[in-house]
């Protein structure tokens, strides 16, 4: 089966990022791995594949890991087996947040190491966010670092964390406190993962799509707002629509703001306050877009509250959300009403913070965002409203 390329899309880095481009490919029907790296008759570089034992369930990756197992082995496969074939290794790890570790962005280099790989190798991560951060982070580590490609298999992924060259991992119970910017060479995008994710990852990777809606597109404002059944059914159309309206409004961005010293950082709507919920919740507990709609709530709230924003405003952004699922209350009900102080901690331990106030990201209306420094006494009245 050879796979059909429905769209291309060039993301050009600025000339002072010291990086070229990344270049995401879209494709229809369903994922076919093999079509892609495995349709030349010998390869000639040695290429790392990384993946997680949920992926490597899916029915679509049988052949292409019977490039490196027999069939029968399929089922049986643990976390942090390694397998060889030729020149192309395979190491597939635990799956989620939870593994979202330096111990595991380790353990690819020490597989790369094994294998003897030299700078003219490739890693390639075939999963979500949590595969693409740590594969990329690893590749960039690597002998000072070598390529990467990534393969999305989330909507999370595709509409955000695998595009731009955030890299990295969990450290001390923190989100993403250590990485680097490094962004992968190329993307290959198969719509036809989503069917397969479990709907509270499908939710997750909404967020992400709405707070992107939120800051650049009235048009799929509109589409959250009037499409709602269709967006909940996976219709394929929409589907294709969020991941590839994302996707080129993230490149966007990031070609203006590789390093993230200003427009980039209105990207992290909804982040700040998302993050430490994550953090306190426990980590891998409460799904990142989970996290990012409850906090996108919570900067509504703020904004009205800074007089910054109409109360229709922050109403009809709470009101999208909750319609989606979220949960939008100023507590979540997976936290008691006395973790207020360890979410303000954990805000202000945020990467993003440059001085002792919380640096957060608040609209005045949708599409128009800015960058705001706050006191602890205005966050805590939206955590305790």
């Amino acid at each position: 089966m050879s796979v059909k390329e429905t769209d291309t899309f060039v993301l050009k880095y600025p000339e002072t990022s010291g990086f070229d481009k990344s270049t995401i490919h879209f494709y229809s029907g369903e994922a076919d791995l093999t079509s892609i790296y495995f349709n030349q008759e010998e390869n000639s570089i040695k290429r790392l594949f990384v993946t997680d034992t949920n992926i490597a369930g899916l029915s679509c990756m049988k052949s292409f890991l019977c490039h490196f197992m027999k069939a029968e082995d399929i089922s049986s496969i643990k976390i942090d087996s390694t397998y060889s074939a030729g020149n192309d290794c395979l190491l597939i790890l635990g799956p989620g947040e939870s593994f979202k570790t330096i111990q595991n962005v380790l353990k690819i280099v020490s597989t790369a190491l094994d294998a003897d790989f030299n700078r003219n190798s490739l890693f390639i991560s075939i999963g979500g966010g949590v595969l693409c951060d740590m594969t990329g982070f690893a590749a960039s580590m690597f002998k000072r670092g070598i390529e990467v490609e990534f393969v999305p298999t989330t909507l999370l992924a595709d509409v955000d964390a695998a595009i731009g060259g955030k890299t990295g991992c969990d450290f001390d119970s923190y989100k993403n406190m250590i990485g680097a910017f490094y962004p992968a060479r190329a993307l290959h995008v198969f719509s036809s993962f989503i069917e397969n994710l479990p709907q509270k990852e499908y939710i997750s990777g909404l967020a992400e799509a709405i707070k992107t809606a939120f800051l650049f597109s009235p048009e799929m404002t509109k589409l959250f707002k009037e499409k709602k059944e269709e967006v909940l059914k996976r219709d394929p159309v929409i589907v294709n629509r969020l991941i590839s309206e994302c996707a080129k409004a993230k490149a966007s961005v990031v070609y203006e703001d590789f390093k993230e010293k200003g427009r980039r950082a209105f990207l992290n709507l909804g982040h700040t306050f998302g993050h430490a919920l994550e953090s306190v919740a426990g980590l891998g507990s409460v799904t990142h877009g989970e996290g990012v709609a409850w906090g996108s709530a919570r900067a509504a709230d703020l904004a009205f509250n800074l007089g910054l924003c109409t109360k229709e405003y922050a109403d009809e952004c709470k009101s999208i959300l909750a319609s989606y699922g979220y949960d939008t209350k100023s507590i979540p009900s997976c936290l008691s009403a006395d973790k207020t102080e360890e979410l303000l901690k954990a805000m202000h331990k945020d990467k993003k913070n440059n001085s002792s106030s919380v640096r957060v990201i608040i609209q005045k209306d949708f599409q128009d965002t800015l960058i705001k420094e706050v006191s602890d006494s205005d966050i805590l009245k939206v955590l305790k409203a």
